[in-house]
């Protein structure tokens, strides 16, 4: 492993899920973003099915529960996230209709065409943005949404090194243009796209992990593995702002045709 070019994906899940499930949110976001997401979402009832695939602890999933109505099921790989999630759901007095269950986003446990509304933040990446718009489709009813952040280029060209940082990180990062053509080729309508706010980034993203950090490096004092982790998150919050006019998380929302 490079340390000039390592990543979270090159370290051990099992600390990657430790340092992020002290976090509220497991990636950018906020609950403004997530509810102007929703607000493009038409025509969900009391009988909606909705998944939330990559729902880490549910920050975004709670959101959505407490504003729209209907059933959501949220899937993660993670069995101590969904335990996080299934918790924060009773402490909101959600579990008669918000349910976490361990699964695999390449194998939802779901039915052809059994969803309303197929939600995803900061997670498609890890199947694929155009394998995921594609093999998740089935699920949606016909005139189903689909909802999910993506990290995306703002500009045609960029610096080296932000470049490869993301080139080595994950390979299929494209443009807005390139993921709205993606949309349209695996069968929907794109409805709305829009780039999320920084402080997405800076606020609810970066700024809390200063406290994870500290915790986090207690816990693990001389693993060089956690050492190498928070090094990495640091690296990777200096990039941002160095770049952030560069690339950012985009909201695509689309319908099924």
């Amino acid at each position: 492993m490079s340390n000039e070019n390592s990543s979270i994906h090159d370290f051990d899940f099992n600390l990657i899920c430790e340092y992020f499930s002290h976090m509220d949110r497991q990636g950018p976001g906020s609950a403004e973003v997530t509810l102007r997401a929703l607000s493009f979402i038409e025509s969900l009832t009391n009988s909606a099915r909705i998944a939330d695939i990559g729902c880490g602890t549910g920050g975004q999933t709670m959101i959505l529960a407490q504003h729209c109505p209907g059933r959501i099921t949220g899937i993660d790989l993670f069995p101590h996230f969904i335990d996080l999630f299934n918790g924060n759901a009773a402490a909101l007095d959600l579990q008669d209709r918000v349910k976490g269950i361990q699964g695999d986003m390449a194998a939802l446990p779901f039915t052809k065409e059994e969803l309303d509304l197929i939600w995803s933040e900061g997670a498609i990446y890890h199947i694929g943005f155009e394998k995921g718009m594609s093999e998740w489709r089935k699920f949606l009813k016909k005139g189903g949404y689909i909802a999910v952040t993506e990290a995306s280029w703002f500009t045609v060209e960029r610096p080296a090194e932000i470049q490869s940082f993301w080139v080595d990180a994950y390979p299929e990062i494209s443009t807005i243009s390139q993921n709205v053509a993606k949309m349209e080729q695996a069968g929907y309508l794109p409805v709305a796209t829009f780039i999320l706010p920084e402080e997405c980034w800076t606020d609810h993203f970066y700024a809390p992990q200063a406290a994870v950090e500290k915790i986090f490096l207690q816990e693990h004092a001389g693993n060089p593995t956690a050492e190498m982790l928070v090094r990495e998150q640091r690296r990777e919050r200096e990039l941002y702002d160095r770049y952030k006019e560069y690339y950012g998380y985009v909201f695509y929302i689309g319908k099924k045709i």
